[in-house]
């Protein structure tokens, strides 16, 4: 139990004798946190800050020369019903009414000349825009008003808009759509369960409203981070998912304590004195799974990638203000209704009814959960054995799991430009995909350059991998060069990678790389798709290593106990393991399509087995902490290891499997979503907890410290024994009696 005089137990005892004070300055913390986030705004992340690897350093020598790629959009004109003859008098005109306007407005660079398709039925005009990619999709309205007026003038065509500026504003629409979704489920039914817990509306009411209240502040704060950690537009996601996940448990956990404790002191406790019981017990498990959750996450720096960089703020972000308000506001409110009790039932008394009993009081539940932990009890050894290769056998897919990214390619077919951008995929084939090679020398050796774009060019033409006419552009100062060399196959296909190998590893070594001096690279959406895994790959063992010395540090801190960090350390690998390779098992294959609403890539994201890793080992925390807190609790207090690990794990188990229940509900809300990472990182994460809470803490962790006995906290024991914290108030809070 921690101490009547720590930081936890003060500032809970603090909020318990002004509560209102307390209440009522948790609320202006999270105006204020939204007050200064909308004031100071966010600072997204720019082109340059998603730059890894071969692809990024030739976007930077592209850029020095001001030749980096420009965000395009494409219109399509066609004939009105599609597949029917095209007009091409009316084709022409609308095209040209649409160049004119077009290129009138402020936001274009360049509008190219109009090409018609292979088969005559549709004619197509590029329009290029000015300034960085990231901020292209802001534009995109500007122009669709200009196709929207071109259209009406010319009804009996058909025009369509597509592009990347275009798709990202969609994507980014429908995950605004998806997210409200995921709102609709996740709340109802996380109340609902909160409900069957407590069997109180009031009580259910609380985690939620304070989980809500921790993400708003957040979301706040994490807008002044941004300017520190640029935000990629994934910040919201992960708040809101880890927001309320950590935000009821935390506040579950309190919240269960103490009406623990007010069962078990039968009155004779005040509210205040019932508060700091349940500060100086599970509001320590709170700090210690929470700070464990925060040194997990910013493990994510380590990978040097923005959006790990978005998601690792967006994490601590709002597990630190959960940990706040669980540590302050939650004092106070469990303060203020405790009291309403007291009063409630004092005036019952007065009238000669009984008390009413508390859900603590029946018992009910601890029988359900000796049944469950009987195997552990009965035959450790089996259990420990048959749950083990269990997980074991899950974690076998793992051995064909695809990491690749997730690319436009892969976005939902309901956003009306990705259904344009297919149609432009059919029609003109050559148009798929673009290579560009940047090549930086100097200025007096631009015409050797020049002769090895010729010979490389020379070698494409031959290559049915490559097709169309190449373009070449040279800087202002003839420092840097490029060529644009076309794919008639789509960005993810096999032949789009295949010619980026050719072009790597072959073409290039032997033309522009002989070009004394020269830096070359290629860069585009093939490139990128293939470096960033890459990349990640090669800051997986940086960040692994990190997140297990963390982890067990943590637990090392927590329970004195080198054995238990090296089994905490080993059973999150082990369900993190188990749930990776479940995941591949449904995502990688077709048969789970239809059930969960997706079409199988063939792969996994490539951000989602480390993002796993780190948020999991995280999130263990949060049972590991609570559950042997209990363990270490019974044996502070002079129970003997064997019956404290069966009477904590029991205790824990109820709250725990809430805990689970509530956070499988948030993360199952998230396949629900269209963006396939999202899906993928929703079901992960939900099988994750779920075999975390029901395999690894009822199954396999009694198990395992049942065989250790004693040997549980090596290098020492437990601690000495202390006198029970329940049954008596702590110094400075007055008894109710």
């Amino acid at each position: 139990m921690e101490s009547i005089n720590s930081p936890t137990v003060r500032i809970a005892r603090s909020s318990a004798r002004h509560p209102w004070r307390a209440i009522i300055g948790w609320l202006v913390f999270v105006a204020l946190c939204l007050a200064v986030g909308s004031a100071v705004g966010t600072n997204s992340a720019r082109t340059a800050d998603y730059r890894v690897g071969e692809a990024g350093r030739a976007e930077a020598m592209a850029a020095d020369g001001q030749l980096e790629r420009r965000s395009a959009e494409q219109v399509l004109i066609s004939a009105a019903p599609p597949g029917t003859a095209l007009d091409a008098s009316a084709a022409t005109a609308a095209a040209r009414d649409l160049t004119a306007r077009m290129a009138r407005l402020p936001e274009v660079a360049e509008v190219a000349a109009p090409v018609r398709s292979a088969d005559g039925r549709i004619l197509v005009v590029e329009v290029t825009l000015k300034g960085e990619e990231r901020d292209a999709k802001n534009k995109v309205d500007t122009l669709t008003a200009q196709t929207a007026a071109v259209q009406q003038a010319h009804p009996e065509l058909l025009l369509q808009e597509t592009g990347s500026p275009s798709i990202s504003k969609g994507v980014d629409e429908q995950r605004g759509d998806d997210l409200a979704l995921s709102e609709k489920i996740t709340l109802p039914v996380t109340l609902l369960t909160l409900l069957v817990v407590f069997g109180s509306l009031t009580m259910a009411a609380v985690p939620l409203l304070l989980a809500l209240s921790s993400i708003a502040a957040a979301v706040g704060l994490s807008m002044v981070a941004s300017h520190v950690s640029p935000d990629t537009g994934v910040g919201t996601n992960v708040i809101l998912m880890i927001g309320l996940a950590v935000g009821v448990d935390y506040t579950l956990f309190y919240l269960k304590r103490e009406r623990e404790e007010r069962a078990r002191s039968g009155g004779r406790l005040s509210s205040e004195a019932l508060v700091e019981l349940a500060a100086a017990t599970s509001g320590r498990a709170v700090v210690v799974s929470g700070f464990a959750v925060v040194a997990s996450t910013a493990t994510l720096y380590l990978a040097s990638d923005v959006i790990f960089s978005s998601l690792a703020t967006g994490t601590v972000v709002v597990v630190l203000v959960a940990m706040a308000s669980s540590l302050t506001a939650l004092p106070a409110l469990l303060t203020v209704l405790g009291r309403r009790a007291e009063r409630r039932a004092s005036r019952r008394a007065e009238r000669g009814k009984p008390s009413r009993r508390t859900r603590e009081d029946s018992g009910r539940g601890d029988r359900a959960w000796t049944v469950l932990l009987r195997p552990a009890a009965r035959h450790p050894l089996a259990t420990l054995c048959v749950s083990v290769l269990a997980l074991l056998a899950l974690v076998v897919p793992l051995a064909g799991l695809q990491i690749t990214e997730m690319s436009r390619d892969t976005h939902s077919r309901e956003i009306p430009a990705m259904r344009v951008y297919d149609r432009l995929n059919e029609a003109f084939p050559e148009q798929r995909v673009t290579h560009q090679i940047v090549v930086r020398a100097e200025a007096a050796q631009a015409d050797e350059v020049t002769e090895a774009f010729a010979a490389l060019t020379r070698l494409t033409d031959d290559d049915p991998l490559f097709t169309g006419t190449p373009r070449v552009r040279t800087s202002a100062d003839r420092r840097v060069s490029t060529l644009e060399l076309r794919v008639p196959y789509l960005g993810n296909s096999d032949q789009a990678y295949d010619s980026l190998d050719h072009l790597r590893h072959e073409y290039l070594p032997k033309t522009v790389g002989r070009v004394a001096g020269a830096e070359y690279g290629v860069s585009g959406d093939v490139a990128r798709y293939a470096d960033y895994p890459a990349h990640q790959n090669g800051k997986l063992p940086l960040v692994l290593g990190a997140l297990l010395l963390v982890t067990f540090l943590m637990t090392l801190y927590a329970f004195r106990s080198v054995v238990l960090g090296l089994l905490g350390v080993a059973l999150n690998l082990l369900s993190a393991a188990a749930a990776l390779g479940l995941l591949v098992l449904v995502f990688q294959h077709t048969w789970a399509e239809g059930l969960l609403d997706f079409h199988s890539t063939g792969s996994i994201g490539s951000r989602v087995p480390l993002f796993l890793f780190v948020i999991l080992f995280g999130l263990s925390m949060d049972y590991q902490v609570f559950v042997v807190s209990r363990i270490r609790e019974a044996v502070l207090a002079g129970t003997p290891t064997r019956q404290a690990v069966l009477d904590g794990v029991r205790r824990s188990a109820s709250v725990v499997t809430s805990a689970a229940v509530v956070m499988t509900t948030v993360f199952v809300s998230f396949v629900f979503l269209h963006i396939i990472e999202m899906k993928q990182i929703g079901f992960v994460l939900a099988a994750a907890v779920l075999l975390d809470a029901f395999v690894v803490r009822i199954l396999i962790l009694p198990s395992a410290m049942l065989l250790l006995g004693e040997r549980s906290w090596w290098p020492g024991r437990a601690a000495r024994p202390v006198k029970p914290a329940a049954s008596t108030a702590p110094s400075g809070i007055r008894s109710s009696v």
